[in-house]
Formats: C-alpha cells, sequence, structure tokens
C-alpha cells in the first residue's frame, strides 16, 4: 500500500468513527410499574372531543397497559396555556410518565412555531423535573388531503432526546372514517390511537 493509499484509508477511518459518534442513541423509558400512574396530557384531543368520555384515548389506553391513566385534556389549549397548567397536574397526579400530545391548536391558529418549540421543550422539562418519563404524540400539520407529521414534533423529540409516536394522527386524521368532524377523531379513531400509544409504550421499554 502506498503513501497515499495509507493517508486515504486512515482518512475514511476516522470519518466513519465521526459518524458512528454523531448518531443519537434510541431514546427509551424506564419500565412501567404494575401500580404506575399515567398523565395523558393535551387538548381537546387528549379530552376526547368527539366521543364518549370512555370512549377518549386515555380510558381506552388504561384497558390496554392495566395502568390508571389520568385524562387532562382541555378543549381549545393552547401550549402557552398547557404550559401554565402542567406544574399542578404533575403536582397533583405525581405520575411515572406524562403522554404529552399538545400543539393542536397553535397549528391551526397559525401561532409561530418557534413558540410552539419553545412550549413542548420547557413542558418536557418540567415532566423530567418532576421524575416522569414523557411520550410526545405528534400532531399532523393541517392541510388539505392526506396529512403528515408537523416537523416541530420530530424536531424537538431529536432534541430532548425523548421517544415519539408521530404516526397515528396524522394516519387517523387523513381517514373520513375515522373522525368525528374535521378535527377531532371519532370512537373508532380514538381507539386505534390508544392502541397506537400503547405499542409505542411497549417498543419503547415502558411495558415489559
Amino acid at each position: 500500500m502506498t503513501r497515499r493509499a495509507s493517508i486515504v484509508t486512515w482518512c475514511a477511518f476516522v470519518a466513519a468513527l465521526l459518524l458512528v459518534g454523531c448518531e443519537r442513541p434510541t431514546p427509551t423509558l424506564r419500565a412501567l410499574a404494575p401500580d404506575a400512574r399515567v398523565l395523558a396530557f393535551g387538548d381537546s384531543l387528549t379530552f376526547g372531543s368527539g366521543a364518549q368520555a370512555d370512549e377518549s384515548y386515555p380510558a381506552v389506553l388504561a384497558t390496554h397497559i392495566g395502568r390508571e391513566v389520568t385524562r387532562s385534556g382541555v378543549p381549545g389549549e393552547l401550549s402557552s396555556k398547557g404550559l401554565e397548567r402542567l406544574p399542578s397536574e404533575l403536582a397533583r397526579h405525581r405520575p411515572a410518565l406524562v403522554i404529552l400530545c399538545h400543539g393542536a391548536n397553535d397549528l391551526l391558529r397559525k401561532r409561530p412555531v418557534g413558540a410552539l418549540t419553545e412550549n413542548l421543550t420547557r413542558m418536557i422539562a418540567l415532566v423530567r423535573a418532576s421524575g416522569a418519563e414523557v411520550l410526545l404524540v405528534g400532531v399532523p400539520q393541517p392541510s388539505l388531503g392526506r396529512l403528515h407529521l408537523a416537523p416541530v414534533y420530530t424536531e424537538v423529540a431529536a432534541a430532548n432526546g425523548v421517544p415519539l409516536e408521530g404516526e397515528a394522527l396524522p394516519r387517523i386524521l387523513s381517514d373520513d372514517g375515522l373522525k368525528s368532524d374535521g378535527f377531532h377523531p371519532n370512537a373508532a379513531g380514538y381507539s386505534q390511537l390508544a392502541t397506537s400509544v400503547a405499542a409505542a409504550l411497549e417498543a419503547y421499554g415502558a411495558l415489559r
């Protein structure tokens, strides 16, 4: 091997090491104890608008995972108000895990994405400071036709190293048969959301 070839090979090896070092580890969740409390926190999608209370995704999720799931959703709430409300909910319920699904109203009302990013990031920090784990559930970007996950959720999840379930709501809200109106699932849609969230909890290690 020539000196030039040796240098090229060494540079390629160093570059490969740098690439490996830059890869983000896959986020995980601590396993939930059998008596662990779960807090589902968000807006109307968490409240279950468009269905009965026992058909909301938190209610259905509780039957899937065999743990208490508290439904804490406020219809119409912006992420700034959710940020204000979250500390009292964490203190009241002392959850081991928070399922955070917020920001749909910010997107619908075309509020600045930077503010939503900051509010979600601060919510994640509050949850972690309380000692709880967090699963972020992404909301689709409002558009005509088939919906896709709003990029802010992927960015926030990656920047904060939190698990993300970002496929369910874009798929459900793109299907008229799973919606009660233009913005909310029906009972069948919430059931599918609960199933997807349960699958994400299992995949990230919360359920064993």
